[in-house]
């Protein structure tokens, strides 16, 4: 398996914070990334409080704690990242923003072979690639939230990805993070959100036409499907916005009225009602 002994992580929101904490108790030394010095701040301590659950909820012991935090380390410039072997971006979910990074990223590392992947949630891995020099070492590896808990992670390689470094971040994710890998391609959505976001957008749907309550929808997903948690609840924890950012990718690709986001969704998040990071979604969270 390849080296990637030395992780970096762009972004350190519930998705990064969750990436460099599984890397991190993985027993790498990772550095994180974020813009700014309160940025940084917020994400030192949502990592904090994170591995903190975990020793509360008895799924890590005080010395793996100390371990942990001890492996983590902060910048707010990636020009840090230059002896990085792994870097995975884990920036807001716009295709602007991720280029922006990528072409950075591009630059920084540009005298190592080190590999660069993101983690977005929808949009096409070659739109990424195509902002930096050397396409072949970009590939998708998308994580799934809350990252410390679920088991699954999608690898997506381009048309240009090197096959060398699609197997080794296969291997990397497998063997060393112990989760398990899907292959997907890359198309918008990849394999999980494909099937998940018309089903979400839907629920959405039917609270927005009266159809139902949106503690009558999840319980009719929850009590009639074995679903481990209704539609609009799983909203509320990804993310309103980053729903909204996703459905409108994958709208953008294939033109379908399945993908559409429905006009809710959209007044939601011009409302600042995006879900649980910001204590009101479609039902309300408090503290």
């Amino acid at each position: 398996m390849r080296d990637f002994s030395r992780v970096g992580v762009v972004g350190c929101g519930l998705m990064g914070s969750g990436i460099a904490q599984v890397c991190a108790r993985a027993g790498l030394d990772v550095l994180v990334a974020e813009r700014g010095a309160e940025a940084l701040e917020a994400g030192r301590s949502r990592l904090v409080a994170s591995v903190d659950r975990a020793l509360r909820g008895g799924r890590m012991a005080e010395e793996e704690r100390e371990g942990v935090l001890g492996r983590l380390y902060f910048t707010s410039d990636l020009g840090d990242f230059t002896d990085r072997d792994l870097v995975i971006e884990a920036v807001a979910e716009r295709r602007d923003v991720k280029q922006a990074v990528f072409e950075q990223l591009d630059r920084v590392l540009a005298d190592r072979d080190a590999v660069i992947a993101s983690n977005t949630s929808s949009i096409p891995i070659i739109d990424l690639a195509a902002a930096t020099e050397q396409p072949h070492r970009v590939v998708g590896v998308h994580f799934f939230n809350p990252v410390p808990v679920q088991r699954l992670v999608e690898v997506i390689p381009t048309q240009l990805t090197a096959p060398q470094v699609t197997e080794a971040v296969t291997a990397f994710v497998e063997r060393a993070l112990g989760k398990t890998v899907v292959r997907a391609q890359d198309r918008a959505g990849f394999v999980v959100n494909a099937l998940l976001v018309p089903y979400l957008i839907s629920a959405v749907r039917m609270l927005e036409s009266g159809a139902a309550s949106a503690e009558d929808i999840d319980a009719g997903m929850v009590l009639g499907c074995a679903h481990p948690m209704g539609p609009l609840r799983l909203l509320d924890l990804i993310g309103l916005d980053t729903a909204l950012s996703i459905s409108e990718s994958m709208y953008e690709e294939y033109k379908e009225q399945l993908y559409a986001p429905p006009p809710l969704l959209r007044r939601m998040v011009a409302a600042g009602a995006v879900g649980r990071k910001a204590g009101r979604g479609f039902y309300a969270y408090a503290g």
